[in-house]
């Protein structure tokens, strides 16, 4: 005799007897710097920054600013900051996404900046961090980091982040 499935939901998701089954999904919810995506479930790497970080930087821009800016459409700057092209960081009192101005110069972003962002990213660089090493100023550059990018001095501020690794 074969057995047969029931319909409908299935009880073992709801039977606290196999909670455990949901275990592995801890970790990622209290993954630092990164908040659950309510509509697919995965971790957006987007973060809430605090006010020291908040004040280093000069302006900030929404991702439809941004968005405008490039003329693109804002599911683009997202997949940009998905890909670790652009950091974003909510804030504000709706918790909006927001991008550093200093990132965008015109019509595209700061050239440079991608691999920077790279490279202290494998640096172990959380986006707080990143935040605060580009737009701290350092008077061997003269300026920030940013400054440098925007001012197309960017071997030197890669230079720079490349010797953080060491």
């Amino acid at each position: 005799m074969t057995r047969v499935r029931p319909r409908g939901p299935s009880r073992r998701r709801a039977d606290p007897e196999h909670a455990h089954d949901r275990r592995h999904l801890a970790p990622r919810l209290e993954a630092p710097g990164f908040r659950l995506s309510v509509r697919d479930g995965t971790l957006d790497p987007v973060t809430e920054i605090d006010a020291k970080i908040d004040a280093l930087v000069p302006a900030w821009l929404t991702v439809p600013d941004i968005a405008e800016a490039l003329g693109v459409e804002v599911t683009r700057v997202r997949q940009l900051v998905k890909e670790g092209q652009l950091i974003a960081v909510r804030r504000g009192e709706n918790r909006a996404l927001h991008i550093p101005a200093a990132f965008i110069d015109g019509d595209k972003v700061v050239r440079g900046l991608s691999g920077t962002l790279t490279l202290l990213r494998d640096d172990g660089f959380t986006v707080e961090e990143m935040l605060e090493w580009l737009f701290t100023p350092d008077p061997t550059l003269p300026g920030t980091p940013a400054q440098a990018l925007s001012e197309n001095r960017g071997t030197e501020v890669k230079r720079r982040a490349q010797a953080l690794a060491v």
